[in-house]
């Protein structure tokens, strides 16, 4: 038997600090944040490994040339462990006038310890004999010459290169420097054919040669005197203000765009800002064109006026300190110049037929090979909007328009076939919109077209109209039981198809709009849609059942996460069964505002231990048997039925008007007459009759009472 604790001795340590860089041709800037966040957590993660990371702070910082991290607080040493090592018994190690045995003479000779270093310990089993192995802690030093290559070689990138030969390091660009310094000497490691030492580059174009590196403060501020600006939070913060003066100046307003703002932070050393101008006579394209090629393709922030309209001016963020004779400006004037110049001719060459001529080319777009072109799939999302158009109509409780849902849904998707839409691919659906409101088409159609993408998030915005809802459900539904149908489910690294967006987006739709949609209803109807139109395949049960728990699981997040219900009230009604979004979210609400009184959280206990007796007893689920009233043999069975029954009617008659908080609190109102009947009976009576007639008692208070929430999953101990 082997026992292992840490020595209690602690020397004296000084904590030391690492620098680490990496340093490399561009790395796209898109990756470097995930770059960052992982080398930090492969440090952290091998520190730990190592029973080095108390106290330790690992910073990292990305910039395009460089991949960057700063350990502090690390200590010089691991700590000695010792481990205690018991052989043979006492009785066996030792003859009878406490002469060593060979039993002995062997494990001291195994151990590599004299005899005389061996000792006797008592454990349950009776004494025996012991000997302490002491595994001496190695320096800080010895270890990251280990672990800083393994932390580089676990990088995760979307893909990677191999400079070396293919059996060589992979990274995502060619690696050209390492600096490994530790406490202010080089660490010298080999990762690539690259040897890390203390000399470090700065910038491009502005840096003056190799630099020496003492520590990071020292690296940090000789690197910004050759042009490089270590931290991402600082180049965000100087882009940002110096956006905000820009826009001062001149009198305008930047067009807000968080995502730009951390792309281009990652796309330079050394950023500034400067302005340029485009012909005025391009502002008669859409805003969302104008602002898309400047974005899109050349990472320029579009300046609008007080009133919201585009600007002919754009701010673009150069990895220089500035242009003093204007000849970077010139440059980004005349790229975009002709980038504009591209997109108007698409605008107008585009318009030269209508919109719905598009609809046979999309015959020879591909959506996915087994389930058509985007052309059978139109008519599919047509099938399905036209149906969720007439449920929303026959219900009465929304103003839905078919015909306009099925013209919107059959436009939806011809932009994809548009000289526009192939060269700007982040505008399909909008620039869709845009053309069928400049050709005349009623507003709520070319809205329709315009937001059916939406949402790509929780964030986003859902469609602006009923007309667009309906598109955006029937396209996020086909999508969704058509991928299932043929196999395409998402797993944790793989969702080509968007599924789990399309899914949060048919949520966020129904949960924002309040729509009445039955979910099981509506995967049958796009299965029934996928049979009936091009590729005409049939979706079996199992894989429509795969879709629906697809949809309920990305709706229990949705609800987690935004609306946020906890945990186990989403868990106690989707248990109950959930077939229409805003009626579980009624359901939540109710069991959310009773589930604080003083008698519901004793019931769910209670329920919980009902259940845990059904389901150890050999009384079926689904076996429903009358309860006979004359097998009662206690007050608190007779009291328990009369009390379920009453609460019964009471509770199905608040149900069916909505009033689910008055159903939880009838049902609340059970807790005593289940208290006592828990103390009082024994359910398990040996007599089979009266065993099986308590259970089906139990059966169905579970059965009668579990349809608003199953309080058996919210939180709570059981009691004994």
């Amino acid at each position: 038997m082997n026992r292992s604790r840490q020595s209690k001795r602690k020397a004296a340590e000084k904590e030391i600090e690492v620098l680490l860089e990496v340093g490399c041709e561009e790395i796209p800037a898109g990756m470097l944040p995930k770059a960052e966040e992982d080398l930090r957590a492969n440090l952290g993660k091998l520190l730990a490994a190592e029973n080095l990371s108390d106290g330790v702070t690992v910073e990292t910082f990305g910039a395009p040339r460089r991949l960057v991290a700063h350990l502090r607080g690390l200590r010089e040493k691991q700590a000695d462990v010792v481990h205690e090592v018991t052989g043979p018994p006492k009785s066996v190690a030792y003859d009878a006038v406490g002469e060593p045995t060979r039993a002995a003479l062997s494990f001291a000779e195994k151990q590599g310890l004299a005899l005389k270093d061996l000792y006797i310990v008592t454990n349950p089993k009776g004494e025996y004999l012991a000997a302490q192995q002491v595994k001496r802690g190695r320096t800080a030093e010895q270890i990251l010459a280990e672990m800083l290559p393994r932390a580089i070689h676990d990088l995760s990138w979307p893909r990677s290169m191999t400079w070396t030969g293919m059996d060589g390091a992979r990274f995502i660009r060619p690696i050209r420097w390492i600096v490994a310094v530790v406490n202010g000497k080089p660490l010298p490691f080999s990762f690539a054919g690259v040897t890390a030492g203390d000399l470090t580059l700065g910038h491009r174009f502005l840096g003056k040669g190799p630099l020496r590196v003492r520590d990071f403060r020292d690296y940090e501020r000789k690197l910004k005197a050759n042009g490089v600006v270590v931290r991402p939070a600082e180049r965000r913060e100087k882009i940002s203000k110096e956006l905000a003066a820009h826009g001062k100046r001149g009198a305008y307003r930047v067009h807000e765009d968080a995502e730009l703002l951390k792309l281009v932070t990652y796309l330079n050393e050394c950023p500034s800002v400067l302005e340029g101008d485009f012909d005025p006579s391009f502002l008669a394209l859409p805003d969302e064109i104008l602002i898309t090629v400047m974005r899109g393709h050349q990472k320029y922030f579009a300046v609008e006026r007080r009133g919201g309209e585009v600007a002919p001016h754009f701010l673009a963020v150069i990895n220089l300190p500035k242009d003093p004779k204007g000849l970077v400006r010139a440059g980004h004037e005349r790229v975009l110049r002709a980038r504009l110049a591209d997109a108007q001719f698409f605008w107008e060459s585009d318009q030269k037929c209508r919109l719905a001529d598009y609809l046979p080319k999309l015959e020879r777009v591909t959506y996915e090979s087994r389930l058509g072109s985007y052309r059978d799939k139109v008519e599919r999302v047509r099938a399905m909007a036209r149906w969720l158009s007439e449920q929303w109509f026959n219900s009465g409780l929304l103003q839905a328009h078919v015909a306009e849902a099925d013209r919107a849904a059959e436009l939806s998707k011809c932009d994809l076939a548009t000289e526009m839409v192939r060269e700007f691919t982040e505008l399909q659906g909008i620039v869709g919109g845009l053309y069928a409101r400049a050709q005349g088409e009623p507003d709520d159609v070319a809205d329709a077209i315009y937001d059916h993408y939406r949402p790509v998030g929780l964030e986003d915005p859902i469609p602006r109209n009923l007309t667009g809802c309906a598109v955006a459900l029937g396209d996020k539904f086909d999508s969704i039981v058509g991928c299932f149908a043929v196999g395409l489910l998402p797993t944790g690294s793989s969702d080509p198809y968007a599924l789990r967006r399309a899914a949060l987006g048919i949520v966020k739709i129904i949960l924002e709009r309040k729509l009445p949609v039955s979910l099981s209803l509506a995967v049958g109807a796009a299965a029934k849609a996928l049979l009936t139109n091009a590729p005409k395949r049939g979706v079996p049960p199992e894989q429509e059942a795969q879709a629906l728990a697809f949809l309920l699981d990305r709706a229990k997040f949705v609800l987690r996460e935004r609306e946020k219900f906890s945990y186990d009230e989403v868990n106690a009604v989707f248990r109950a069964g959930v077939e229409d979004l805003m009626d579980a979210e009624k359901r939540l609400v109710a069991l959310k505002a009773i589930r604080k009184s003083k008698n519901f959280e004793p019931l769910a206990v209670s329920f919980k231990r009902i259940r845990n007796i059904l389901e150890k007893s050999d009384f079926k689920k689904e076996e429903v048997r009358a309860i006979q009233p004359d097998l009662f043999e206690s007050g608190a069975e007779r009291e328990l039925f009369s009390a379920v029954r009453a609460a019964a009617t009471k509770v199905q008659a608040e149900k069916r008007a909505g009033k689910y908080q008055e159903a939880l609190e009838v049902i609340a109102g059970l807790r005593k007459a289940v208290d006592d009947f828990f103390e009082q009976v024994m359910v398990m009576a040996e007599k089979e009759a009266v065993r099986r007639n308590r259970l089906a008692l139990l059966s169905e208070i579970l059965r009668e009472f579990t349809t608003i929430a199953d309080f058996s999953e919210l939180g709570g101990e059981e009691r004994k």
